[in-house]
């Protein structure tokens, strides 16, 4: 079992296995036997979410989906693959890291007194079904950031601790996917407990699959396989393969963190932000990006208050209110804000990129702002501004 405590960790080298569309059925048996609650990928109100699954007859069987800035669209597929699709408009931040989170309620006794508690955060024994190896990925920098240093967040630890993660590696990217210039897919490296490479040949419909941890090897123990033959190893690594040849998307072959810092006044922020609308989109689909705020509310009778944790945006233009006023009060100086620490001084904070390439930001943009294409954009810009005699 993987948690944030020892995510990363890797087991020593195990058989692959293979098992077929009913021992996917029995790991979703197994995983709620053990008490887990199973989260996975299922078609609901025109888009492939992540839901609560009872069975795996919920996961999105036949369904592929269309991606393009701006636009995403599903579609019937022939093969009844369960996993060839790409980000949907969750990642996986709303379980482990919720929109809205009660931190203490206040009540005033008859005395005059007050008695203020804290929330209590109870635990969820999760298991991830479907995890992407950039959402895999996401989920360790959340890792890094919610329950690393000197402020470990116990909402988050109650719902990370001990979750059941298995990833699913891709073999059909997306449009708007660009996960190879970020170094975190196609294909699962760390941090999970089972990682499964789906295959839809003449042999027939299966899963490749590998432990990640104990807790893995003893569920894989449990559901009926055979070990992995040479053909389904091969057609499955040629698969990933041809997945990291066709990304829909690349950043530029350059180091982004020193073309953020370098370009701060670059023209092309203009471009951009005459056609960002400060939505704030691109931050609540992104799998990493968590910033919060905190709201106070109170009851008519002034004898009840809660104080609640909610999801903010670098977008808001209260995001940066200061006394005095707001510190970035443009849309130009948000968006700028947003990438640049993205990309770059993301760095600084975490020891690496905030951005793991999924393209939600892309796809759920309402204007169809494409963050590489801004990048190479900025680059672009900079070459020419130093290439002018």
């Amino acid at each position: 079992m993987t948690d944030a405590a020892d995510a990363g960790a890797v087991l020593a080298p195990q058989p692959d296995a293979v098992f077929d569309r009913g021992g996917l059925d029995a790991l979703v048996r197994v995983l709620k036997q053990r008490g887990h609650t199973l989260i996975g990928p299922t078609v609901r109100d025109g888009a492939i979410v992540l839901a609560e699954l009872e069975s795996a007859d919920e996961l999105p069987y036949g369904w592929g989906v269309e991606l393009e800035a701006g636009r995403y669209r599903l579609h019937r597929r022939r093969d009844g693959a369960a996993f060839a699709h790409s980000a949907g408009p969750q990642s996986w931040k709303p379980f482990l890291h919720p929109e809205r989170v009660r931190q203490w309620t206040a009540d005033r006794g008859r005395g005059g007194g007050t008695v203020v508690r804290e929330e209590r955060h109870p635990g969820v024994s999760y298991a991830f079904l479907g995890v992407r190896p950039c959402d895999l990925r996401a989920i360790r920098i959340l890792d890094r950031v919610m329950s690393g240093g000197r402020y470990r967040d116990p909402a988050y630890l109650s719902r990370r601790t001990g979750a059941f993660l298995i990833t699913v590696e891709c073999t059909e990217p997306g449009a708007t996917c660009f996960c190879v210039s970020m170094g975190t897919g196609p294909a699962a490296d760390t941090g999970y407990d089972l990682a499964l490479t789906e295959v839809v040949d003449d042999a027939g419909h299966r899963f490749l699959c590998r432990g990640g941890s104990e807790e893995g090897a003893a569920v894989l123990a449990e559901i009926p396989h055979r070990s992995a033959d040479d053909r389904t190893r091969s057609t499955a690594a040629d698969a990933v393969g041809a997945a990291a040849e066709h990304m829909g998307r690349a950043m530029p072959p350059v180091d982004l963190r020193t073309l953020m810092r370098d370009n701060l006044e670059a023209e092309r922020w203009d471009d951009v932000t005459a056609r960002c609308l400060s939505c704030g989109n691109c931050t609540m689909v992104c799998p990493t990006c968590f910033c919060t705020t905190t709201e106070d509310i109170t009851d008519l009778s002034g004898d009840h208050a809660e104080r609640w944790r909610r999801w903010d945006s670098c977008y808001d233009l209260d995001f940066s209110l200061l006394h005095g006023g707001p510190v970035r009060t443009t849309p130009r100086s948000r968006y700028r804000q947003w990438l640049t620490h993205k990309l770059g001084t993301w760095h600084d904070q975490f020891d690496s990129s905030g951005c793991v390439g999924c393209g939600r930001c892309i796809v759920w943009c309402p204007t169809g702002i494409d963050l590489t294409e801004e990048a190479h954009a900025l680059h672009q810009e900079a070459t020419r501004r130093e290439s002018a005699p």
